[in-house]
């Protein structure tokens, strides 16, 4: 495999973008990649509704997600991921008040990769993504087969937010392994800039064997200070958030023949408190997708998290979507979602979203 072919599979495989170089672009020994995807939705749930929002039930959203890749030479590469985004867009948005936009560094890392026959090696630095678990890695409205992020991912007071930290990551593949280890500024439950108080060294790592072609299994897992003194949890009389490490415990599986796919993941949460109780949350989901035609497809994702303060919460989402072309995609989505506790108990959603993909690329030998 070529240095540059490397680098977009890389990139591709840690952040989602679509897998679309051209060769020539791929034999260059430097250029410059840009991928795009840019997502336009139509949402209608009863949660708009629903206090502090108390909105109307309709509401629409765009969404894009830009991914520059430089090559340097046959080994160095630079990687960024950059998302604006309207809200509300994210159906955690619902339940929050207000309108705006905001753009997000993802990541943008400096990265080395070697290729040889027996396997592979890949470093990181810079603004990265948590490798705690693996819905991460299709987090692209291109690469999720439906709208919605599984419960356990979301952007704040998630078990692991889909923002990025500051850190450094060593990725590897022999054989049938693979492997990947994390050192960051922030924990992935309360991700902090770099010119944020209370950043405190945090591990997350995971491993997976591939049992054959198209059936991986995989486990995960991160552990660190997960706190700051501003935290929507952090109450008067806590410990020093450096006392209080957050860990996390994963398994994930993925399976793919054919037409059809299965993935899915199940995790355990520590959250760790002194003047209130810890924290101590179970989350599972199981994802299927089935290729009806070369322009459609269905995907439904069950999903079930369980914690002593907030109950239990069960949600089933399912799509159809049609590609009128390789390079849109068009899914229509409905998601249920039933709390134990609070209001409402039954959340009731569906959504349009109209996705569409660019790509351009400079090369020079």
């Amino acid at each position: 495999m070529s240095g540059r072919a490397l680098a977009c599979l890389a990139w591709c495989l840690l952040c989602g973008a679509p897998i679309a170089t051209p060769a020539d672009a791929q034999e260059a020994n430097s250029g410059f990649n840009l991928r795009a995807t840019l997502s336009g939705q139509l949402m209608a749930s009863n949660v708009l509704t629903e206090a502090p929002r108390s909105g109307t039930p309709v509401s629409a959203g765009f969404r894009s997600m830009i991914y520059p890749t430089w090559k340097i030479n046959q080994n160095w590469f630079a990687t960024g991921a950059l998302q604006f985004v309207t809200r509300p867009y994210f159906y955690e948005d619902f339940s929050t008040p207000g309108y705006g936009a905001k753009g997000y560094v993802l990541q943008a890392s400096l990265n080395y990769a070697r290729v040889s026959g027996k396997g592979s090696l890949l470093v990181r630095a810079g603004e990265l993504s948590s490798v705690f678990g693996s819905f991460l890695l299709r987090y692209d409205d291109a690469d999720n087969a439906l709208v919605d992020l599984p419960m356990e991912y979301g952007y704040y007071y998630a078990p692991v937010s889909t923002l990025g930290v500051a850190g450094a990551e060593v990725d590897a593949t022999r054989g049938r392994w693979d492997a990947r280890a994390q050192f960051a500024n922030s924990s992935p439950a309360n991700p902090r800039s770099l010119f944020a108080h209370d950043q405190y060294g945090n591990w997350a790592g995971g491993a997976g064997y591939t049992l054959h072609q198209g059936f991986r299994v995989g486990v995960s897992g991160y552990r660190g200070p997960y706190l700051d003194r501003e935290y929507k949890y952090f109450f008067p009389g806590e410990a020093n958030p450096n006392t209080l490490p957050a860990r996390a415990l994963g398994a994930d599986a993925a399976w793919a023949r054919g037409h059809s796919s299965v993935q899915g993941e199940v995790q355990h949460f520590v959250m760790p408190y002194t003047v209130i109780p810890t924290y101590r949350e179970w989350a599972s989901y199981a994802e299927v997708k089935q290729v009806l035609s070369p322009r459609w497809y269905i995907a439904a994702r069950a999903g079930l998290t369980s914690a002593k303060e907030s109950g239990r919460v069960r949600n089933l989402e399912s799509a159809a979507a049609f590609r009128p072309d390789r390079l849109q995609l068009i899914k229509f989505d409905y998601e249920v979602e039933h709390h134990d506790q609070g209001s409402p108990h039954n959340e009731d959603t569906f959504s349009v979203q109209f996705v569409t993909t660019l790509h351009a690329s400079a090369g020079r030998d």
